[in-house]
């Protein structure tokens, strides 16, 4: 073997060996500081130059990155939610289905309340006007009904729901396939009992297997970060300046407020250290920052919170799956600040009774867009029209929300990254209102 083999093989031993924690930050720190050098050479020189060059060839090693994740989405979900609902009896599944879905109805509403007293105090908006013009184009999206969006995620065709990655569909076949493996292993025919026992298990490892591949994606993950957040800041970044900076600021500090004050509330209330939390959750909270996809996290987060935050599988594999796709903390406080925004920059300050309809609207608009491409965007549309500030093509209206979709993929980041701990957070309480969380973890 040659010298030069040795050496190359020492390189990457050492890559390979150090704290992937420590890869990652630098990925992301350097990507933010080439993204920002990149951004301000092409904000002073409008032809296309080497920031555009870059932007393209960046979206390669990002793409690359997303796909990974994408890959292990399906199979980890479906193996592991049927694993997990073989494992315990349906009355349990439904009294552990309803804690969750109060746990995130009510952050929900709380990270509402969050946005819009932020943006009461701190006032975004005030003093500027928007102005309403023909040149504004504003990409609108009809909302469903929804009535379809509930019929919709009871699969017709589980085949082609797994095949198109529809998470809802996905996760009410499971969950019925897995209740009717755990009935079947219970038979009084010895053969059929244990078959559905080969079965449970062969999902139970099929899911094991996932977070096998899921673990070596994440070698991957410093150079995945350090392109997506040099392309964001590359296009996004210069342009939150002025007003805009203070609707950045207002939402990233309600979320910082609702990790601290409302997640550590619960927490605490369950005997469970806030700090000790933060410290286990960061694989998949930086991943879900720089992907901007808690389904795309998905994997990352489903073993984390089994291997290092000690939830049960039963558990974690239908609340994270269901609160990947249905619950927004983040994208509330978003909708409160932007709503408010908004409001002042059309000379329309929100009033009392608006602002209680903003927090109904929002929370239930969660549920109401579940599945839907660009859900933060299409949210805001429809808390717009609840308090009578409908966005229509040259309206003053519209070029405030043009304004705001200029620095989504900005506060798209922070409010992901909140949406992935919130899921977390919840499955963690209602593991340990259960019983079953593992209390070694948190030693």
């Amino acid at each position: 073997m040659s010298p030069g083999s040795n050496r190359r093989r020492s390189l990457f031993a050492w890559y390979f060996r150090s704290n992937l924690l420590y890869r990652i930050l630098a990925g992301l720190i350097l990507g933010a500081v080439v993204g920002v050098i990149l951004g301000v050479i092409s904000l002073n020189d409008p032809a296309p130059t080497v920031a555009d060059h870059y932007v393209a060839f960046a979206g390669f090693f990002g793409d690359l990155f997303i796909r990974l994740l994408k890959l292990t989405v399906v199979p980890v979900v479906l193996f592991s939610l049927i694993g997990g609902a073989a494992t315990i009896a349906p009355s349990h599944l439904g009294r552990v289905g309803l804690k969750v879905l109060l746990y995130y109805l009510l952050t929900s509403a709380v990270a509402v309340a969050i946005g819009l007293t932020l943006a009461t105090l701190i006032r975004p908006g005030w003093g500027f006007h928007a102005a309403g013009g023909a040149a504004i184009d504003v990409p609108l999206r009809a909302t469903p009904a929804l009535a379809d969006v509930l019929l919709n995620i009871i699969p017709t065709n589980p085949i082609e729901s797994i095949a198109r990655g529809d998470i809802l569909p996905i996760i009410v076949f499971a969950i019925l396939f897995g209740i009717g493996v755990s009935l079947v292993k219970d038979s009084t025919n010895p053969k059929a009992a244990r078959s559905a026992e080969i079965l449970h298990e062969v999902c139970v490892a099929a899911a094991d297997t996932m977070y096998t591949i899921v673990r070596g994606v994440m070698h991957y993950a410093p150079i995945g970060v350090f392109a997506l957040i040099s392309i964001v800041f590359a296009e996004q970044g210069p342009r939150a300046v002025g007003t805009l900076l203070l609707v950045t600021l207002a939402v990233y500090l309600g979320l910082m407020l609702q990790m601290f004050v409302c997640y550590g509330s619960f927490l605490a209330a369950y005997g469970l250290n806030i700090a000790t939390f933060i410290r286990k959750v960061w694989q998949p909270f930086i991943t879900a920052v720089v992907t901007r996809s808690s389904s795309s996290t998905l994997p990352i987060t489903l073993r984390v919170t089994e291997e290092k935050l000690g939830a049960p599988r039963s558990i974690a594999s239908f609340s994270l799956p269901l609160g990947a796709t249905i619950n927004m903390d983040g994208t509330a406080i978003y909708l409160g600040v932007c709503a408010a925004f908004i409001g002042l920059a059309v000379n329309q300050p929100l009033g009392f009774h608006q602002q209680i309809t903003v927090v109904v609207t929002a929370t239930l608009a969660s549920i109401g867009t579940a599945g839907v491409p660009g859900q933060g965007a299409i949210m805001l549309l429809m808390v717009l029209d609840s308090v009578g500030l409908p966005v229509e093509s040259g309206t003053a209206t519209a070029a405030a929300y043009a304004m705001i979709l200029g620095i989504d993929a900005l506060l798209d980041m922070g409010r992901t990254g909140l949406n992935v701990i919130g899921d977390m957070v919840g499955t963690v309480v209602v593991s340990k209102s259960e019983k079953v969380l593992d209390s070694s973890c948190w030693e």
